[in-house]
């Protein structure tokens, strides 16, 4: 019967398991096989250009969405803007704040868990609207009603800052 004979490392024998190199932005992580895999990691420089590069675009005589990265159209989506009585405010806005979930509370409404809510002028958001399926024809109380699968690539593609433009 063999012994066994156990082996102790030393701690410049251990690697390190992930190292950052900041001159490069590269991310080494070592395998099993003590294989090198190289990623690239997003600096928050790079995330800044990105949010100035994408921007939501809301036409509201067409009720329609359109995110964009640069000049490429990335979604296209049906959208139900405000009522007349309570119309969707136009401009150019910022994201302000992004929740997963919110409530959403008004003089005649008061709808729980409303998902993928992206505030970007005081109570006015981009939000998912499980509640109603008539896309393409104004009923919201001023917000701007997305399908919720939709919605959900918007939050996602979306970031803190990101310029929302909405047109008539």
């Amino acid at each position: 019967m063999r012994k066994r004979i156990r082996v102790r490392r030393t701690a410049a024998s251990n690697r390190v398991r992930r190292r950052r190199i900041a001159s490069n932005r590269v991310r080494r992580t070592r395998i099993a096989s003590n294989r090198v895999r190289r990623t690239r990691v997003a600096s928050n420089k790079i995330r800044a250009r990105r949010s100035q590069r994408r921007w939501i675009e809301v036409n509201l005589s067409k009720q329609r969405l359109i995110a964009w990265e640069g000049g490429r159209r990335v979604y296209s989506v049906r959208i139900s803007s405000g009522k007349r009585s309570t119309p969707t405010r136009v401009g150019t806005f910022r994201i302000q704040s992004k929740h997963r979930t919110a409530r959403m509370r008004g003089r005649d409404y008061n709808v729980p868990n409303v998902p993928y809510t992206m505030y970007y002028s005081g109570g006015y958001a981009i939000h998912g609207a499980y509640w109603h399926n008539r896309f393409g024809t104004p009923v919201s109380h001023g917000c701007v009603n997305v399908p919720v699968a939709q919605a959900r690539k918007l939050y996602s593609f979306a970031s803190h800052g990101t310029k929302v433009v909405v047109r008539r």
